[in-house]
């Protein structure tokens, strides 16, 4: 609910603030003080363009500030609203409600608030725009367009659950189609590249490189074209340890080391014995790299002829590192993800029939999910057109009709994307189904019946939306629902039916309207007037009392605000609508 509003340099409006409570509220004034001003304020907090022109003339930014309590929101609006709320880091006042505020510079650039920071006014729109339903004075003629219709339609029969099965249908039935194009497109290039990843695969695993034999095979040619110096070297360092060269300085290695342990051992001194210990593990080392040395030497070839045999098989990975990646490691996982990919390149006959099978399974599901979309529609379109008439007649329009035609949009035959029925019927799959909704309406029974935008006048059309909006009230409870003259057009007994309309719309939500109509404003919970300050072009709204509402009826009746008789009829008619039994 919106609780207060302020507005600043906006239009003829200086400096204005306005509460309102629940039931209706109505702003009423002469005409140039600006009426109009709050409910654009409204839409800059909606997130609307922000126009610098609106920008009061001398004044370098306009800025319009909303506080909105949502404590009596469902569960689900409420967490809604919470979610934006924490996303944006906004805060909620000590009492609970929620400050909006946007302003709009005189050079162009504006900004928006919310809770006390900073955000897009994209952000703004989301959170005001589930509190706010605002119906301006060519929201009449947005009635009147096909998509508007179809949507009205659909809140009344809430066809959420059922639209979102169609449009997820929808889409994986247009991605089968486009795999299945493509596919067929591309027959002969997949199969290319099929043909050519198995060509290297072959050719990799005929090679069968292992991990690393690059770097292992570096190793063992390096170590076979020096075999006959590593041999002499390892030898030599093996006779030297072992004494087996038969050489008398590398004989006393071991033996040296051995009378060595034995000579400290055997003292009494636990320093010397000590040292036999070290000692003892020094010969235990020598013997061990000895043995080591020896194996070495074994294992060594008998001459050079293996040097060939590990070239040709470096050879034989070069050429593969060469095409495929920079090591034998990178050339096996080049190979894993090419069969992954192979895996994935079905060019079997087999393969297109499953990915026609399947466009075809989705093509009937959706067909089905838009059949029972039309179906809802269809039954609901009967039951909205019934109390919508009902609801102009007692708008004074007993003799009006008012129809709702649900037709199939088919599809012209040349139309690639378009769905066979059961039926037979070929139709366009549009993203809200296979339906065209087209109002109708005639002023009195006997005419024909024809398009809204073509039989209606504004002051019929006013009292369609405002039929519309009563019937469908249900679906929006907890918004704050604002008419700006919706009331165009209309006077007389009409204007006090509209007024009785707006009233009982007013029991479930709050309802602001801005008003010409002396009828209308009798019924109002609230009166604020939006009245000259006396500075020069300013205006400002105040709320009226019991005395102040029946001048102001007085004025909108005839401009007779100060006569006995102006009054005396603004009284009755005050009287009338405060007593009316709605």
């Amino acid at each position: 609910m919106l609780t207060e509003i302020r507005i600043e340099s906006l239009g003829a409006i200086s400096v204005a603030t306005a509460e309102f409570d629940r039931g209706l509220s109505v702003l009423t004034g002469e005409t140039g003080t600006g009426k109009t001003m709050v409910v654009t304020g409204l839409h800059l907090l909606g997130g609307a363009r922000a126009d610098p022109t609106r920008v009061r003339s001398g004044a370098d930014r306009a800025v319009v500030e909303g506080r909105f309590t949502t404590i009596d929101l469902d569960d689900a609006m409420a967490a809604k609203l919470d979610e934006i709320l924490d996303a944006s880091g906004a805060q909620r006042d000590e009492d609970g409600s929620v400050i909006a505020l946007r302003s709009v510079s005189s050079n162009g650039p504006s900004r928006a608030y919310l809770g006390g920071r900073s955000v897009p006014a994209k952000l703004l729109s989301g959170f005001t725009n589930e509190l706010l339903a605002l119906h301006g004075q060519n929201d009449q003629l947005r009635l009147i367009r096909p998509e508007e219709q179809r949507g009205a339609l659909d809140r009344f029969a809430a066809t959420g659950p059922a639209l979102e099965r169609y449009g997820k249908l929808r889409d994986a039935w247009l991605s089968a189609r486009r795999d299945l194009a493509d596919r067929r497109n591309r027959t002969r290039e997949l199969a290319q590249e099929a043909d050519r990843l198995q060509f290297a695969l072959n050719e990799i695993d005929a090679v069968d490189p292992q991990p690393g034999e690059d770097d292992t095979l570096v190793a063992d040619i390096v170590r076979l074209s020096e075999l006959d110096t590593l041999r002499e070297a390892a030898s030599t360092a093996r006779a030297a340890l072992s004494g087996a060269s038969g050489d008398a300085f590398a004989a006393s290695v071991a033996d040296s080391l051995g009378r060595a342990q034995a000579t400290l051992a055997s003292t009494d001194d636990a320093t010397l014995r000590a040292l036999a210990e070290q000692v003892g593990e020094a010969l235990t080392i020598v013997i061990d790299a000895a043995g080591e040395l020896g194996n070495y030497v074994d294992e060594l070839p008998a001459d050079a002829s293996a040097l060939d045999a590990k070239l040709a098989r470096q050879a034989q990975l070069r050429t593969l590192t060469r095409k495929y990646a920079a090591d034998i490691d990178g050339v096996r996982r080049w190979a894993q993800d090419s069969r992954d990919r192979l895996a994935q390149l079905d060019v079997s006959e087999e393969g297109l029939v499953a990915l026609e099978r399947r466009a075809e399974e989705l093509g009937r599901e959706l067909a089905q999910a838009a059949i029972d979309l039309s179906t809802i529609r269809r039954r609901a379109a009967k039951r909205l057109a019934k109390e919508v008439t009902a609801e102009l007649a007692g708008l004074a329009m007993a003799e009006a009709e008012f129809t709702i035609a649900v037709t199939t949009d088919l599809a012209e035959q040349d139309n690639a994307a378009a769905l066979m029925l059961p039926s037979g019927e070929l139709v366009s799959v549009g993203v809200d189904g296979i339906d065209r909704v087209e109002f109708g309406f005639a002023a009195h029974r006997g005419m024909t019946v024809l398009p809204l935008a073509k039989s209606a006048s504004g002051g019929e059309l006013s009292r369609v939306m405002l039929a519309l909006e009563v019937v469908l009230a249900g679906s929006a409870t907890g918004t704050t629902m604002v008419f700006d003259e919706v009331d165009a057009g209309v006077g007389g007994w009409a204007a006090v039916q509209i007024g009785r309309r707006l009233a009982k719309l007013a029991r479930t939500h709050q309802v602001i309207v801005v008003t010409h109509l002396p009828q209308v404003a009798a019924y109002a919970d609230v009166h604020l007037m939006v009245h000259s300050t006396g500075r020069t072009g300013a205006s400002g709204v105040r709320r009226l009392s019991t005395d102040e509402r029946v001048a102001e009826l007085a004025r909108m009746l005839a401009g007779l605000g100060e006569s006995d008789s102006g009054r005396a009829h603004a009284r009755e008619l005050l009287d009338a609508a405060q007593n009316d039994e709605i």
